[in-house]
């Protein structure tokens, strides 16, 4: 079956412009140096949506992109930039009156509680609005698991002292925070057709692939499209999109794919 993948953002963790800064890329008028940070969306063909990552620009991203639905969500590390957005999930909540399941390891979900310590243990006393309602699930590092009927694998990629968590559904794989990768991810993501990888900039960085390495990552697996995410202000769209190899783009937000599931659960 096809699915579609939605690029909501593609930025580091500042995003792009970063506030304050009056560098060319910062200052551009081209739309594809905007960049929110880094999360995704899938719409699976049955109509249900498997949200990555819920950083600070979810609300204006849902908004942007006309995102009527969240269903899921599954988290790939606990790292402000992508878990701020959690309290916003709860629009979801009024709007489709159903709870949502987020998906985690035990690391990220423990980084998550301790962020929204009223989502997860609510005062009974509290008489205030509505808070988000989640159902979470905690998942291994490394296997797989049927969501909405769709088999997803998922894999440790190393992110610094942190553990960040990777999946990849048939056609698609995703790793995004990463320096290098791990022997689960290669094995997990050979001959992937649609790769969504780290690729920070040209610069080496403790934590992330440059572009360098994200490039060399990228022939080692044999992918055929890769698109670099979690990009900073100093990559300015076009004049880096020519210097790009074959079958390597860089991301931008609003970027659509679709992609074939080959490996759908019964």
């Amino acid at each position: 079956m096809l699915h579609e993948f939605l690029l909501l953002g593609c930025g580091t963790s500042t995003g792009v412009p970063l506030a304050g800064c009056v560098c060319a890329v910062c200052q551009s008028n081209n739309p594809r140096n905007f960049r929110n940070r880094t999360s995704g969306l899938i719409t699976f063909a049955s109509g249900d949506s498997f949200l990555i990552d819920a950083g600070p620009d979810l609300r204006h991203q849902c908004l942007t992109h006309k995102v009527r639905r969240v269903d899921s969500v599954l988290y790939t590390h606990a790292h402000a930039d992508h878990i701020l957005g959690t309290d916003d999930l709860r629009a979801f909540n009024f709007t489709l009156k159903n709870r949502i399941t987020c998906y985690g390891t035990t690391e990220t979900l423990q980084g998550i509680r301790s962020a929204f310590p009223y989502i997860f243990a609510p005062n009974e006393k509290y008489l205030g609005g509505l808070v988000a309602q989640l159902d979470v699930v905690e998942v291994p590092p490394l296997g797989e698991m049927s969501v909405h009927g769709v088999l997803v694998k998922y894999f440790p990629l190393p992110h610094g002292n942190v553990t960040v968590t990777g999946f990849r559904i048939g056609e698609l794989g995703y790793a995004t925070d990463c320096k290098g990768i791990s022997p689960e991810a290669r094995e997990v993501l050979q001959g992937v057709k649609i790769l969504f990888l780290d690729g920070l900039r040209w610069e080496a960085h403790n934590t992330h692939n440059s572009i360098h390495e994200a490039i060399e990552i990228a022939r080692s697996l044999g992918a055929e499209t890769t698109y670099l995410i979690h990009t900073t202000h100093t990559i300015e769209y076009d004049e880096v999109s020519r210097k790009l190899p074959p079958g390597v783009k860089l991301g931008y937000d609003g970027l659509r794919v679709r992609f074939e599931d080959y490996s759908a659960t019964r």
